[in-house]
């Protein structure tokens, strides 16, 4: 390219060309390196004042790379940035070469701004089969419509430069759009031409017979007919070639002869209009070319950055296009598709097809690999050349048939149905967050729709070019929908389950949140919660922050969050995604378990200060009473110091070891003096036992909590699954042989370390029998071997 450049004659393009490049290559560099000081980025974001010497070029640039990159993620704009290459670059040149032109005299701007203006508008019509057009370049996509309306105003209302609105008044215009056009076009169009809300006519779509995302023409006939005999003006028709939702074209032909048979003017936009490049064009889209316009994107389609879009017209009104500001005599306004002359004649034709066959290509080889996935579900099975591909997981209902995959079981309740779309619709927003992560480059995008619910669009026409999509790409997103499935039908079938469970089991509450992804919410009602209020509870929120801290300590496969998001609702925990079968019951068990343990420890921490304040008070009185009787048993006189003295003398009293222990457990005081006798302290009260599971479950070394046993796994070979049996068996024996032992042991009806009255008589006569002449023990300790 330098050659290039030293071989131009004007050194003023030459050196814009030079510095271009050198700018550009400055900015791609930084942007690769990464930020050691993040001090440095965040300071230039504040605004300073204006130095007077000035900046040199490399300063300015730095400082536009940091305000461009430093409150924003690096790797999606380093994407896009590093994927603008040379064609980008032209087209960015466009831009620095329309401020150079426009200091040129007159005469020769106007003959090279129309110049520019003429080659452009011959090539897209050429190229989109639109013969005998007129263009109107726009920043905005929508703008073109807009202009295109007042057009369309200007031709059916002849009096309308002179009388102004009050013709439309007398008869009003009315405007068609289709139920799935873009949102916030129509609201558009009124606040650009200055009409009321009722001049919007919304047609619905198909909802017997073909495409759900179709305008019914039966049903915009009538509504033409409806209009007519009201007194109003069929003004204009937008129809679709390529929804913005699903890709999905209207019967342009069709709609075509009723819009002539009204006097209609016919407008069409859609990123199908793209495939009128290619050799081969469906009949849907082709009728497109005998529209009154059509609006093209072609900066999205060809990887373009700051490429204005085209609106293609046929008028032969040159007056009348003035009027409506579709042509300008502003050289500046006819510079606009300078960045657009720049790159077509960059690409070439067949670089231009090349790169919308190639997204074409890109949308059919994920359209043909989705129906080789099972749970995938494409919305445009019907149309083979449509460049968007929009696919969502589903789950086949017991009984539905296979082939429709939409048909409930005749048996099944409209709420379960209703519950498993909800389902399925978090489970489609989790899936198409998960495949924008791992598979960037494939522009993804996840949207609602009314009828089908949370869908995945892939529309490689508006992403590749710009992201740089290749095949390998498609196969890689193709196999991170396989990888998923299984977690999606895991976490689907657990569902059922996970909500039966908690709503048998004591003390939790099932809550239906129906953007939550994951196996379910559940929240611990204690026993002071007010079940009828949904405010913020802190007992209930402490709680569900101890119960997530002691979940997430199993270092269990799956993942526990505390929600909601709105701090003024009650705490709940949210379970995340299964990964494989989970143990349900214990899962369930588990968090009733644990969250009831937490609620009594801290009834006992808040209880706590107030125990020991009474016993501390009871303790005061007793002691003070104690030391009133030992002075009434030892009378009056032993008080006074020297006659006390030698009393004790003479006659000393026998001191009794009588003190106070305080039980926290119990909250409550006890005598020391068995202390002193046995030499062992025994608080006489049995404290509470820990709350635990009533099932226990034994797990091989290396298994996770929540994963169901081995017994019935098939993976294991028959020599290893049958010896694990027998181990499990044989835990599982002990385990319960244990259980008993220490039950019968911890009977309430004896005393926690004496032998059982059966086997007293055998252990007493078993000692004896090992206790030999030569033990010389003394019999009183005997009761503390047997403790």
């Amino acid at each position: 390219m330098d050659v290039s450049l030293d071989k131009i004659a004007d050194p003023a393009l030459a050196e814009m060309g030079k510095n271009l490049k050198e700018a550009m290559k400055m900015l791609e560099d930084s942007q690769r390196r990464t930020e050691e000081e993040n001090g440095k980025k965040l300071s230039g974001d504040i605004p300073g004042p204006l130095q007077g010497s000035g900046q040199d070029m490399v300063s300015i640039l730095q400082l536009v790379q940091n305000l461009m990159h430093g409150d924003e993620d690096e790797e999606p704009q380093s994407a896009r940035i590093q994927n603008i290459g040379e064609q980008g670059h032209i087209a960015l040149l466009g831009h620095s070469l329309g401020a150079y032109i426009s200091t040129l005299d007159k005469e020769r701007l106007r003959k090279l701004t129309t110049r520019i203006l003429s080659d452009t508008t011959l090539w897209l019509c050429r190229i989109f089969r639109y013969e005998n057009g007129c263009a109107y370049f726009h920043e905005d996509e929508r703008e073109g419509l807009a202009k295109i309306c007042r057009l369309a105003i200007h031709s059916r209302y002849e009096d309308f430069v002179v009388d102004g609105f009050n013709v439309l008044y007398n008869k009003k215009p009315v405007i068609y759009l289709s139920a799935a056009a873009r949102p916030g076009l129509g609201q558009y169009l009124c606040n650009q031409l200055g009409l009321p809300f009722p001049c919007l006519s919304r047609v619905p779509c198909n909802t017997m017979f073909g495409s759900q995302h179709q305008m019914d023409v039966a049903l915009l006939e009538k509504l033409i007919k409806d209009d007519i005999e009201r007194g109003k003006l069929p003004l204009l028709l937008v129809a679709n070639a390529g929804t913005a939702a699903v890709g999905h074209t209207d019967k342009i032909g069709r709609l075509k002869e009723l819009c002539e048979q009204y006097g209609i003017w016919l407008h069409v936009e859609g990123v199908n209009l793209a495939t009128l490049a290619l050799g081969y064009v469906s009949s849907s889209v082709l009728a497109a070319t005998k529209c009154d316009s059509m609006t093209l994107t072609p900066g999205p389609w060809l990887g373009l950055p700051a490429v204005p879009a085209v609106t293609l017209y046929k008028h032969d009104d040159p007056a009348l296009t003035l009027v409506a500001g579709l042509t300008s005599n502003k050289p500046a306004d006819k510079l606009r598709a300078l960045p657009l002359w720049l790159s077509l004649q960059y690409l070439g034709l067949d670089g231009i097809v090349e790169r919308i066959k190639h997204a074409c290509q890109l949308s059919q080889r994920l359209q043909e690999s989705l129906k080789k996935v099972n749970h995938i579900k494409i919305l445009v099975e019907d149309e083979l050349s449509s460049p968007v591909v929009v696919f969502r997981f589903f789950q086949e209902l017991p009984g539905s048939d296979p082939v429709l995959k939409t048909v409930p079981a005749p048996n099944m309740a409209p709420s379960t149905v209703g519950r498993e779309g909800h389902s399925c619709d978090a489970l489609n927003r989790w899936l198409g967050e998960q495949l924008k992560q791992l598979v960037p480059v494939s522009g993804l995008t996840v949207m609602d729709l009314e009828a089908e619910g949370v869908c995945v669009r892939f529309s490689p026409l508006t992403t590749a070019a710009v992201l740089g999509t290749r095949g390998e790409d498609v196969d890689q997103l193709v196999a991170c929908i396989e990888s998923r499935l299984p977690v999606l039908t895991c976490t689907l079938q657990l569902r059922e389950e996970f909500k039966q469970e908690v709503t048998r089991t004591a003390g939790l509450l099932h809550v239906d949140d129906p953007n939550w992804p994951g196996i379910g919410v559940v929240r611990y009602e204690h026993a002071t919660d007010d079940k009828n209020s949904l405010k913020l509870d802190p007992e209930g929120g402490k709680i569900h922050a101890g119960l997530l801290k002691k979940l997430n300590e199993l270092e269990s496969d799956l993942t526990f969050k505390m929600g909601p998001e709105y701090k003024s609702m009650k705490s709940c925990i949210y379970i995340g995604m299964a990964s494989d079968d989970i143990d349900i019951p214990e899962l369930v068990e588990t968090i009733a378990v644990t969250a009831r343990e937490i609620e009594e420890n801290s009834r006992l921490l808040e209880n706590m200060t107030e125990v020991v304040r009474k016993g501390i008070q009871e303790a005061q009185v007793q002691l003070q009473k104690a030391n009133e009787e030992r002075l009434l048993e030892e009378g009056v006189l032993r008080q006074i110091p020297v006659v006390g003295s030698v009393l004790n003398w003479f006659s000393p009293v026998q001191p009794s070891q009588k003190g106070r222990t305080f039980n926290l457990t119990a909250g409550s005081l006890e005598s020391t003096e068995h202390t002193y006798v046995y030499k062992v302290q025994d608080t006489g009260v049995t404290p509470p036992q820990t709350p635990s599971g009533t099932r226990t479950k034994l797990r091989f070394p290396g298994q996770k909590p929540f994963k169901k046993s081995l017994r019935g796994s098939d993976a294991l070979s028959e020599t290893s699954s049958v010896s694990h049996i027998e181990d499990l068996e044989k835990m599982e024996h002990l385990s319960s042989g244990q259980e008993q032992e220490a039950l019968e042991a911890n009977s309430p009806e004896q005393h926690p370390g004496a032998p059982a009255p059966q086997e007293a008589e055998q252990t007493g006569t078993f000692q004896n029998r090992a206790q030999g002449p030569e033990d010389d023990r003394p019999q009183v300790e005997e009761p503390e071997n047997l403790r």
